[in-house]
């Protein structure tokens, strides 16, 4: 028999945009057979489980758009590339997706990941091993050996942690085969990087047109979409023309890229968690006071840009990029929506339509899942206060009073364990000075 919810009197934020009302929701297996209105008989059948949400808020799940499950957040590329090992990485990766379920993340995109464990998770998550979100993922990201952000640390040819090398077409052709052959939901390609001595903002673009056309080209012609880490107006530009699906950051565009994003309305995922983090933070953990300033003038460079793009009718999508030590799983996934408020501009409504319809695009879910709609899957929050008062509600899981997964509630009484990070997985540098005698005899 199957399984039926009421959630009961709850003031119903239903993530289309349209003004919250009170109201009720039924849901039957795994979907929304009925709300508002139409759910208004249902409170006098005998066998139904009742969530009263009687002065609560009722909302959809959190879908986060860029979050790295594998990395288990380094401090550094170092740590990252060279601390990781495959099997320990794909366990430790089953803990913190849990993490990331807890915080009210319903679903999250995962663009690329170390030895391609995501495939590997989403698959274990979805046949019911390891609790945890809806996952749609990348493999490795390509890039070329100019090496995307992490520079002389990505060797000329082969692996490295996240990245595949490639040098020319057939190693293009070869790899987009060989990832959408093993499962992968997405093809990542890291369209800009960063090189000794460059002049211009934000990153380089180390592929070029013909290069992205093809991957998006071959693609395509398989039924996989294809996002690219971007942060550059040529790379926007070059990336949409090729015909990417999603771009991640798109920063530091030109009017030529806004003109074209606003006319093909390209899903964008600023991605601003980070850099936010760090400008605000950054000093507490340890980050240089020059990334400080580095890092909040991202922000502030580029948001009177998706101000723009945003009031042309652009889909941006909330992504924190968590995984990193600046933005660790379960914490931080509210905060892409408090940027976008504060920074860029919008409402709270709009944000979290940013985090939740918007966002359904990055799990290739859309139309199924972040929305409150009857026939959508029951992924949903129940808040003991408003969001639409204060966006930080939602990053704070003692506010969380109900998490649904797929029509079943989340069990959240069980502990969380004490960690302590397995042997040789963490960096650990003999120092963070060089002890000059200058130095010793200063101390």
């Amino acid at each position: 028999m199957k399984e039926k919810i009421l959630i009961e009197n709850g003031t119903i934020i239903d993530g289309t945009g349209s003004k919250e009302y009170i109201g009720n929701i039924i849901i039957e297996d795994n979907k929304i057979i009925a709300i508002g209105e139409s759910a208004k008989d249902f409170s006098k059948e005998k066998d139904i489980k009742k969530i009263d949400a009687s002065e609560k808020f009722v909302m959809p799940g959190i879908i986060d758009a860029h979050c790295h499950i594998s990395f288990d957040e380094p401090t550094s590329n170092d740590e990252l590339f060279f601390h990781r090992r495959q099997a320990l990485a794909a366990i430790i990766s089953g803990h913190n997706a849990r993490k990331v379920l807890l915080a009210g993340v319903t679903g999250f995109c995962d663009p690329d990941s170390l030895h391609e464990i995501g495939i590997d998770l989403r698959d274990a998550i979805n046949s019911g091993y390891v609790e945890g979100p809806r996952m749609s993922v990348g493999g490795n990201a390509l890039l070329t050996s100019v090496g995307g952000t992490a520079g002389r640390l990505i060797p000329d040819e082969g692996i490295r942690g996240y990245a595949q090398i490639v040098q020319n077409k057939d190693e293009i052709i070869t790899e987009v085969r060989r990832q959408i052959k093993n499962g992968a939901d997405w093809i990542k390609v890291h369209v800009t990087g960063l090189i000794p001595n460059q002049k211009e903002a934000g990153e380089i673009s180390v592929w070029s047109y013909d290069e992205l056309k093809l991957v998006c080209d071959l693609a395509h012609d398989l039924g996989i979409p294809v996002v690219g880490h971007v942060r550059n107006a040529k790379g926007v530009i070059d990336s949409i023309k090729a015909g990417m699906d999603m771009i991640l950051h798109a920063t530091f565009m030109d009017e030529e890229a806004i003109d074209l994003v606003c006319e093909t309305k390209t899903p964008i995922v600023p991605t601003f968690t980070f850099q936010a983090n760090l400008a605000d933070f950054g000093e507490i953990i340890g980050a240089s006071s020059d990334y400080k300033e580095i890092f909040r003038k991202e922000i502030v460079d580029n948001c009177e840009i998706f101000k723009k793009i945003h009031d042309a009718g652009v889909p941006l999508l909330c992504g924190t990029e968590s995984g990193f030590s600046m933005t660790p799983y379960g914490e931080w996934h509210y905060r892409e929506l408090e940027v976008f408020v504060n920074d860029i501009g919008m409402s709270n409504l709009e944000s979290i339509i940013c985090a939740t319809k918007n966002a359904s695009k990055a799990l290739k879910m859309e139309g199924q899942v972040g929305t409150l709609e009857n026939n959508m899957l029951a992924d949903i929050l129940i808040l003991d206060e408003n969001p639409l008062n204060d966006i930080t509600v939602l990053g704070d899981k003692s506010k969380i009073s109900t998490i649904i997964l797929n029509g079943r509630e989340v069990d959240r009484t069980k502990p969380e364990t004490e960690i302590t990070p397995p042997q040789g997985w963490r960096l650990s540098p003999y120092s963070d000075k060089i002890l000059t005698q200058k130095v010793a005899k200063n101390s």
